[in-house]
């Protein structure tokens, strides 16, 4: 099975996180966090500064890591680097995405979330409550 290596922004601001919805492909409607494809000779730092600038026209610090999300979709593996960041210049205008919304731990499951970024949201609720 095709393995894709891609990185995924959880961008925080106070208690909230920043979750986007699909506008295309196969997974259109489902809701992710921001980020995509790692390019051959990019660090997943690089490629998440990149994807965030073409996806949102903003610019954001990576922080640490949170984990790396392994899944198997029908037609591939997906292999997913998540790490905090923050807003350091731009509006977060959304040029793939259908929509958006800031989410708070109450409301981290108030959206479908595609299957590999469900995993994730156990982690950031327990960050979130600190």
């Amino acid at each position: 099975m095709k393995t894709v290596r891609v990185v995924a922004a959880v961008i925080r601001k106070d208690n909230r996180i920043f979750a986007t919805q699909r506008g295309y492909g196969e997974f259109k409607d489902g809701w992710e966090f921001p980020g995509g494809k790692i390019e051959p000779g990019e660090t997943p730092q690089q490629a998440l500064i990149r994807e965030i600038r073409e996806e949102l026209n903003t610019e954001i610090k990576v922080r640490d890591m949170i984990t790396t999300v392994e899944y198997d979709y029908p037609a591939f593996h997906l292999s997913m680097d998540c790490f905090w960041c923050e807003v350091t210049g731009g509006s977060l205008e959304l040029k793939e995405h259908e929509a958006a919304r800031w989410l708070d731990r109450e409301s981290l499951y108030s959206v479908d979330w595609l299957p590999a970024d469900i995993g994730l949201i156990g982690k950031i609720k327990e960050a979130l409550g600190r």
